[in-house]
């Protein structure tokens, strides 16, 4: 066992080197000589935010156990986002390092360690940081990652609606903090959510197409798709609405979607909205919440004339915005007391609040939806940061 420093520059040009479905075996083989780990393993957050998934490589196919994550040691890394010491039943002690990227919590790293020093800890919680930058270069050019994060068969409505979301499903910037979450209905319903940023702008859109099943993740991806394109063309939030009105208009058999879309400035002089039919978001300012009450157009699709209206939207630093969809509604989850949760999860990162709304619908219908539930969160900070807020652990 060896104690020298972590050299990042060599352990990326190894992983690099390597095959990408490989690349978690270098840093587990780093680890094993240098400090003489043992039982080195990955775990993935899986798709709904339920349950760790640990990758098990062998000469075979590569096997996957789940875990239950509520109230265990690793749900505990998970919310922390600290290097977290677990009891072994071998001899050594078993360390969780978080595996996080801007904010986006991917997985943890999981060892045992017959001993160690701060200075050991530290330089795991640098190699669980390096891990993060890994796996979000080579899930590019591998499904290893994907496969890992399901523990349940995917249609392919879930597999086309999958494939719309952002890929990093939580985002860290100086100015603010978002996280989504969508729980798919036992027949998919059409959520989506996205969000991007260029120099000057967030974008945000939160969209609920009708129907169900493969119906709706086409819709979907009508929806999506030609909301990106109009933002990626630079064109005005009035003009983004009318393109994905337009889309389902021309390609969507008559069906109709909600959704809202808002674009923030990152200088901090406004915010700009438009509600196709949406329900109003939620916001918590000064320790209360309370609906936001926004003028309503028709929902995208609609077949009448009319015109879409940008909406300014008041936006202050230290707010707290939830988006969602009517699934968080829907008639089992009626009784959900959403302001009051949001309420209680203050303190908590976007991230865990929109997994605890998740899982309090998911509770509440005993697992099975009627329609999709999607959640958007976005803490707002303000003009006046320069650096990312972040919590201590991995990605620092």
């Amino acid at each position: 066992m060896t104690h020298d420093r972590l050299r990042l520059e060599e352990l990326l040009t190894e992983a690099e080197n390597a095959a990408p479905a490989d690349s978690i075996d270098v840093i587990a083989a780093d680890l094993r000589g240098r400090f003489g780990a043992t039982a080195v393993s990955f775990l993935f957050l899986d798709l709904v935010g339920r349950a760790m998934v640990r990758m098990i490589r062998d000469d075979g196919a590569p096997q996957s156990e789940r875990i239950h994550l509520p109230g265990s040691v690793y749900d505990e890394a998970l919310r922390t986002q600290e290097l977290t010491l677990a009891p072994d039943d071998s001899q050594g002690q078993r360390v969780l390092a978080p595996v996080t990227n801007r904010g986006d919590a991917i997985g943890l790293l999981e060892l045992t360690l017959p001993r160690f020093d701060a200075e050991v800890l530290e330089q795991i919680s640098q190699a669980a940081h390096a891990l993060a930058y890994i796996v979000v270069t080579d899930r590019r050019f591998t499904d290893l990652y994907l496969w890992g994060q399901r523990t349940t068969p995917v249609s392919l409505a879930a597999e086309i609606q999958n494939q719309l979301l952002p890929e990093s499903s939580c985002c860290e910037a100086a100015q603010f903090v978002l996280a989504g979450a969508l729980v798919p209905a036992d027949n998919i319903g059409g959520d989506t959510y996205d969000y991007t940023l260029d120099k000057h702008t967030l974008h945000l859109s939160v969209t609920d197409a009708m129907g169900h099943d493969v119906d709706s993740a086409l819709l979907a991806t009508l929806l999506v798709n030609a909301s990106r394109g109009a933002r990626r063309a630079s064109r005005g939030l009035a003009e983004q609405a009318w393109e994905i009105h337009q889309s389902l208009l021309d390609h969507g058999r008559q069906a109709l979607a909600t959704g809202q879309l808002l674009r923030v400035s990152l200088d901090g002089s406004g915010a700009r909205l438009v509600n196709a039919g949406h329900p109003w978001p939620l916001r918590l300012r000064d320790g209360t919440v309370r609906e936001v009450p926004l003028h309503i157009d028709p929902p995208f699709g609609f077949p009448f004339p009319f015109e879409y209206r940008v909406q300014d939207f008041d936006l202050r630093p230290g707010d707290r915005l939830v988006f969602y969809t009517d699934g968080m509604r829907e008639r089992r989850a009626a009784g959900l007391d959403l302001p009051g949760l949001v309420r209680d999860t203050a303190d908590q990162h976007p991230r865990e609040l929109v997994r605890t709304l998740t899982a309090a619908v998911l509770d509440v219908c005993h697992g099975h939806l009627e329609d999709d539930a999607s959640v958007l969160c976005l803490d707002w900070h303000g003009s006046g940061h320069r650096s990312r807020r972040t919590h201590a652990g991995a990605d620092t």
